[in-house]
């Protein structure tokens, strides 16, 4: 399943299904009309922030958008799932086009974290604009160098190194000089 085709309608579907104009969910979420336009039809895929904010006014957890089953029990990622990836930008000078997102869970139901390999392909940008939303994240470098961008301090991961903040700080995640990079991300959001 192509899952930057589905994050766009299952928002529109949910918005639809709870009478919530796209000016109404603008508004709540603090975000442009037009970009919400984008969203739902599936021109842009937003970086996680924007998201968050959707899913907090819908009333849904983040990992709604991404679900295509609905296990109730355990689940099992095996590594050769884990290569369908989803790719979140928002077409910005800070867009997330470099990093390709694999979910580790988008088979279970109820969840409360959303634990992703994500891979980060070199990159030129060196300006970077913090974000912030709710909830907490666990980054744990699994090759290369990370640099946490994390309100007025800096963060260095080599491989094995972990770290663990709330999210409301701003903050930005990317590989350090700009060279390739891969992490696990465990993201935390409240509903």
């Amino acid at each position: 399943m192509d899952t930057s085709k589905i994050v766009g309608e299952k928002i529109k579907s949910l918005r639809e299904s709870q009478s919530i104009s796209i000016e109404e969910l603008a508004e709540r979420s603090g975000l442009a009309v037009e970009q919400i336009e984008r969203i739902e039809n599936n021109i842009d895929l937003p970086s996680l922030a924007p998201l968050i904010k959707i899913a907090r006014v819908l009333g849904v957890r983040l990992g709604t958008f991404l679900d295509d089953q609905d296990e109730m029990g355990p689940v099992v990622c095996r590594k050769k799932e884990a290569k369908d990836s989803i790719s979140f930008s928002n077409n910005a000078i800070h867009s997330r086009k470099h990093m390709k997102y694999h979910s580790l869970s988008k088979s279970k139901a109820d969840r409360h974290m959303e634990p992703f390999i994500i891979d980060i392909a070199p990159t030129n940008d060196t300006h970077f604009v913090l974000s912030s939303h709710e909830g907490e994240e666990f980054i744990m470098a699994m090759e290369g160098t990370m640099e946490i961008s994390y309100g007025k301090h800096t963060y260095l991961l080599e491989e094995g190194d972990s770290i663990y903040y709330d999210s409301i700080v701003p903050h930005h995640v990317h590989a350090y000089e700009g060279q390739a990079a891969k992490i696990l991300a465990v993201i935390y959001t409240p509903i």
